[in-house]
């Protein structure tokens, strides 16, 4: 199995610098930019939802059985004519 990384479009300035701060790290350039890639991906991970966080400590993994998930809208709020206050109401 291969493990190369392949980057294009960098310029030789680029270059040299990934260079120099893999060789000051004491790691190949490949590696440097596997760790550079990863502590993006790390740094930018969205964040769970309650639900996810919930179902993957509770699931049924875990002997919990969860209530399927629903969709709710965005459903307006009517009044009923009875429910208003006398004062507020039209004749």
């Amino acid at each position: 199995m291969s493990s190369a990384i392949t980057v294009r479009g960098l310029n030789p300035s680029e270059t040299s610098w990934l260079k120099a701060e893999a060789r000051e790290a004491g790691i190949s350039m490949e590696e440097f930019v596997r760790r550079m890639i990863r502590r993006q991906r790390e740094q930018h991970r969205p964040a769970e939802s309650v639900a996810d966080l919930f179902l993957r400590h509770f699931g049924p993994e875990h002997g919990v059985e969860l209530p399927p998930r629903q969709q709710y809208g965005y459903r307006p709020v009517e009044f009923p004519r009875d429910a208003l206050p006398m004062e507020e109401r039209e004749p």
